[in-house]
């Protein structure tokens, strides 16, 4: 059987996904990652792990992608629930069609993914599961109208889980970031404020090492919350 830990990461070709893939793996995580380009199999090869193509947002690529992983390396110790940018269309010219897309992408495959790891993590003795969130999920705003609203559900879930999980010593939390990049030539077409307190955006490094002490044993008592690192940006509710 595996002796090192094993995470999952979606959306991990790059971005957020694929910083925290590299991060956890740099601290000796075995990493199954998933994401629609192809981009992460190289990703996958790179860090010694392995890797599939699929979505989010189908049930059965987050299936196959657990089954493979546990066939693997017959353990999943955590995962980390990463999301690609939702469109910013305004309010309501959303269609119920974009409605259902983002709730499935930003919502469901957080609770589609904790039905398929929870089993594993139970047998285990633990897990700790961390999800992507962002600083507009309790203070949403109008120019991201997916975030704003669908990630407040996530993050409700989070609670939700972590209560009725918490005796299995199963941990789930959210991380809320503000913008996050490499350079701010990433962040073209967002509207970037010029008084950011470090002059510029947090790094995927950054932020992922975040994600890496969230799911360590550093943090075993930090369970059903949402983390702000996102330099006092929202308001505290």
């Amino acid at each position: 059987m595996n002796k090192r830990k094993v995470v999952i990461v979606t959306a991990s070709s790059r971005g957020i996904g694929a910083g925290c893939a590299r991060q956890l793996a740099a601290q000796g995580y075995v990493v199954s990652l998933m994401s629609r380009s192809s981009q992460v199999i190289d990703l996958a090869t790179q860090l010694d792990g392995i890797a599939m193509q699929g979505s989010i947002t189908n049930p059965e690529d987050l299936q196959r992608l657990v089954e493979t992983t546990l066939t693997k390396f017959q353990r999943i110790d955590a995962v980390v629930n990463s999301f690609g940018d939702p469109p910013r269309p305004d309010l309501l010219s959303i269609s119920d069609e974009m409605w259902i897309e983002n709730f499935e992408m930003l919502f469901l495959s957080v609770v589609r993914l904790a039905r398929l790891v929870t089993e594993a993590m139970q047998k285990q003795g633990g897990g700790a599961i961390v999800n992507i969130s962002a600083c507009d999920s309790q203070e949403p705003s109008l120019g991201t109208p997916f975030s704003g609203t669908l990630r407040a559900a996530m993050e409700g879930f989070t609670k939700l889980y972590a209560q009725r999980y918490r005796s299995d010593r199963i941990r789930m939390n959210s991380i809320a970031p503000f913008f996050v990049a490499d350079s701010l030539s990433e962040l073209e077409g967002w509207n970037v404020p010029p008084d950011l307190m470090w002059k510029r955006p947090a790094t995927y490094a950054e932020l992922a090492k975040v994600v890496v002490f969230l799911l360590s044993d550093d943090a075993k008592f930090i369970t059903g919350t949402t983390l702000k690192v996102d330099e006092a940006r929202s308001v505290c509710i």
